[in-house]
């Protein structure tokens, strides 16, 4: 199988487990893979439980669409991921529940929605920064997210929901699920007043696993 190919199935098997996992929902979100000269991205209005590989949009490395049905409206901040670090290989965007609830939660910190109450959440998704409402696709999103890409692994765009980068797909939707997990931890717990891991525990999670922290 191609490296094309190859990556056509992988956008659709998390698509579709993202979906079926109640990630995301309807036609929201959007998914991305580099390739060696170009990129692959989901359509625009497609919903992620039934993609078809033959249909997502292909295009070139100056971001003209080659083939495929209309690229999502959010090329612009994928390609601006992609430039900002060359290590980034796969993009995951969902409009997961807890994540954008807890975006319009009073009280939260916008340096770092989602607070450390697990080692796996500071291993695999990290510190996430709130960013301010833009609407879906507004250019001037790009100069809020890059600033933060080689620093995390994703960031919340409030109101809307995560975006999550990394070395591929499947790893960038991991950590974003990680992200929606603590979140959901966040709201079954409020009111416990639960602890979150210390600054010495952090510190041993950054030197074991090089979490982004």
């Amino acid at each position: 199988m191609s490296r094309d190919a190859a990556l056509r199935e992988e956008i659709c098997r998390v698509g579709r487990s993202l979906f079926d996992r109640g990630y995301t929902v309807g036609s929201a979100g959007n998914i991305s893979a580099r390739l060696d000269d170009g990129f692959l991205i989901t359509p625009t209005d497609a919903c992620l439980g039934r993609l078809d590989p033959a249909r997502l949009a292909r295009l070139d490395a100056a971001g003209a669409q080659l083939s495929g049905d209309r690229a999502s409206k959010t090329i612009l901040l994928h390609r601006a991921i992609y430039a900002a670090d060359p290590t980034v290989r796969g993009i995951v965007h969902t409009h997961s529940t807890h994540l954008v609830a807890l975006s319009l939660t009073p009280g939260v910190d916008p340096a770092n929605l989602v607070p450390p109450l697990t080692p796996y959440h500071v291993m695999k998704a990290g510190r996430i920064p709130l960013l301010p409402y833009a609407r879906p696709g507004a250019p001037e999103t790009v100069a809020l997210v890059t600033p933060h890409v080689r620093t995390c692994r994703g960031v919340m765009l409030a109101r809307i929901g995560p975006t999550f980068w990394h070395e591929t797909v499947s790893a960038a939707a991991a950590a974003l699920e990680e992200a929606e997990e603590t979140a959901r931890l966040v709201f079954l717990t409020r009111g416990a007043r639960l602890p979150p891991l210390d600054e010495s525990r952090i510190d041993e999670l950054r030197e074991a696993f090089g979490a982004r922290w």
